[in-house]
């Protein structure tokens, strides 16, 4: 079963990074969010990615290419007209990669439609974006899909307050929270697609799936919700990129399951 990462928009309100790099490859610790997130599935046994590329896709390209070199001590024999490299404490993931340019402008509903001659014989994939992790469980999500029978499963989460609340009690205050967790629920990312839903999908370069294919599926019934109580964490600005390393620094790393 394939799993669709979304990796080409440009990052605008990360542009501190994004400037320089895709959104995908902003490092949390030593390893760039996408392998955070590929790691994730891979815990569960799902090892065949489709990447869609886009803004300096090429940069994820090499990353991946080159993956060996830049992950591992490595010794490199010159001169003898072969070049040889020997690679020292290789723990490479068996990951089967598919890299598909979607487009510099596309939306994400075009990109997801780009891709669909890779999972065409897929009665089932899941879905996510490329810039958020957490601790879901991905069977019990997929378990859930297949028990709703609905065409899309979207992962719902209460992301934190970015504010203080407090409840006024007259003219004093009754409770101070400091960013506590929000009552609302929220798309967090995780999705699993049938393959019916590129019949909810149109040319239009333009078309977003969070405004229209996700409405569309709410409207005719076919959007079930799983809902996740635990770790969630997006990387949309500089801020949620410094609080995700924040954590990774002091050794709280939930999302990261393959090492619990």
């Amino acid at each position: 079963m394939k799993t669709v990462i979304f990796c080409g928009g440009k990052g605008t309100r990360l542009q501190e990074e994004t400037e320089y790099k895709p959104k995908a490859l902003v490092m949390v610790g030593s390893k760039p969010i996408l392998w955070h997130i590929m790691k994730l599935y891979s815990h569960y046994g799902y090892n065949d990615f489709i990447l869609c590329l886009g803004y300096k896709g090429n940069m994820i390209k090499d990353y991946f290419l080159n993956y060996d070199e830049l992950n591992h001590d490595f010794t490199l024999s010159l001169g003898s007209g072969v070049k040889q490299i020997v690679h020292h404490k290789k723990e490479t993931p068996n990951w089967n990669i598919t890299f598909a340019d979607t487009g510099l402008e596309r939306g994400t509903a075009h990109r997801l439609l780009s891709i669909r001659p890779y999972v065409k014989d897929d009665e089932h994939f899941f879905l996510t974006y490329g810039d958020g992790v957490a601790n879901v469980n991905i069977s019990s999500l997929l378990e859930h899909h297949k028990s709703m029978g609905k065409v899309m499963t979207v992962t719902a989460v209460k992301p934190p307050n970015p504010f203080g609340v407090i409840e006024i009690e007259e003219h004093s205050v009754k409770t101070f929270a400091e960013k506590p967790q929000s009552r609302d629920w929220t798309n967090g990312g995780f999705f699993v697609c049938s393959n019916k839903v590129f019949n909810y999908l149109t040319e239009d370069e333009s078309s977003m799936l969070e405004f229209d294919t996700l409405r569309k599926l709410s409207h005719s019934g076919e959007l079930a919700v799983y809902r996740h109580d635990d770790f969630w964490h997006c990387v949309d600005t500089l801020k949620h990129l410094e609080g995700l390393n924040a954590l990774y620094h002091r050794g709280s790393r939930p999302w990261m399951i393959w090492e619990a």
